[in-house]
């Protein structure tokens, strides 16, 4: 059996957890996937939109190469002007030819009603956080301020808005990247001169280990996200700040309400920077519900494991739902071993 991916790292012979086995070919562009299904069973597409959209194209115009899609961690935004509205109606077509999606949220409701992915094609998987095995880093709750970081639909004018009600806690942001937050649909409409006075901008090289310091020296972290959001906006950053023990204060809304249900967070209404101003106050005099919350966060984001048991979740979940009833789950012959 031959599966055709983008997944970084995806192993060329892979083995279900069922003990079902094959082949992956990995891939960037269209055209390879295109080449090459002839020969394929099924596609998994993992976070990219454009080539998941151009390959819906490609089988379009040649159906009798098309082959089971399942789109992994396809991030979509809600359509917010006109020209993006126009757009979407194409879009939405294109995506209909997408067999199953696995996503790492549960609240579908901005997928169904803007891009009509519901229930009936797709299924919620646990993220992971991305350090996990690949970078060193320290655990523990203690840090000497309260961080807010982050590019994907963060919320920093709320944030700055707490912090200014807070004179006497010490706030810190990363250097913003201004050109990033524009893409992302972020909110930083302050110039650097007028932050909150208790609010300093980070030294950072721009590394993943820089970043890791930075979060090390943390005693919470923050991710305010806008209210208009309908895809997951921060999985990885909270699941990276939980791993290393840090106790994660972040808005209700898509992938956090109905994905932290057990106290892995403490949560707050988006764009409210009194409510917002109030849980950083308190998480940051009580120690009991600020350790609490950050063990229960780090058990939590090392459950999730990492990049290969993210791996296997989405190969699982692809032969589940993309073969033939019975196929996905047959047990593998006695005599064969297959290692974990």
């Amino acid at each position: 059996m031959l599966i055709l991916t983008n997944f970084i790292r995806f192993p060329e012979n892979w083995t279900a957890s069922s003990g079902l086995s094959g082949q992956a070919l990995m891939f960037q562009k269209a055209g390879d996937f295109l080449r090459h299904s002839r020969q394929a069973d099924l596609v998994i597409v993992n976070c990219d939109v454009d080539l998941i959209l151009k390959l819906c194209v490609l089988y379009l115009l040649f159906p009798w190469l098309r082959r089971p899609i399942l789109g992994h961690d396809i991030v979509l935004r809600r359509p917010m002007t006109v020209r993006t509205r126009f757009v979407t109606v194409f879009k939405r077509a294109l995506l209909r030819r997408v067999d199953h999606f696995s996503l790492h949220f549960t609240n579908l409701e901005g997928y169904q009603r803007y891009w009509g992915i519901g229930p009936d094609r797709a299924s919620y998987l646990p993220s992971k956080p991305n350090i996990r095995y690949r970078y060193e880093y320290k655990v523990g709750p203690e840090g000497e301020y309260v961080l807010c970081f982050g590019r994907s639909e963060r919320d920093y004018d709320t944030f700055f808005r707490a912090m200014e009600q807070m004179p006497d806690l010490p706030g810190a942001i990363p250097p913003p990247d201004f050109e990033q937050f524009q893409k992302h649909a972020t909110r930083f409409s302050r110039s650097l001169d007028a932050l909150p006075k208790n609010v300093r901008v980070l030294e950072d090289d721009g590394s993943v280990e820089s970043l890791i310091h930075i979060v090390e020296k943390a005693r919470l972290v923050i991710l305010p996200i806008v209210s208009s959001r309908i895809a997951p906006s921060g999985i990885g950053t909270y699941l990276n700040a939980m791993l290393m023990g840090k106790c994660v204060i972040t808005s209700h809304g898509v992938a956090t309400t109905d994905v932290l249900t057990h106290g892995e967070a403490l949560l707050v209404d988006p764009e409210d920077p009194g409510a917002l101003a109030a849980m950083i106050r308190r998480a940051w005099n009580d120690d009991a519900l600020r350790l609490q919350t950050a063990e229960t966060g780090r058990r939590y984001s090392e459950s999730c494991g990492g990049e290969p048991e993210l791996r296997q979740r989405v190969l699982d979940r692809a032969l589940e739902k993309l073969l033939p009833p019975g196929v996905a789950n047959r047990s593998p012959a006695p005599a064969k071993s297959h290692a974990d």
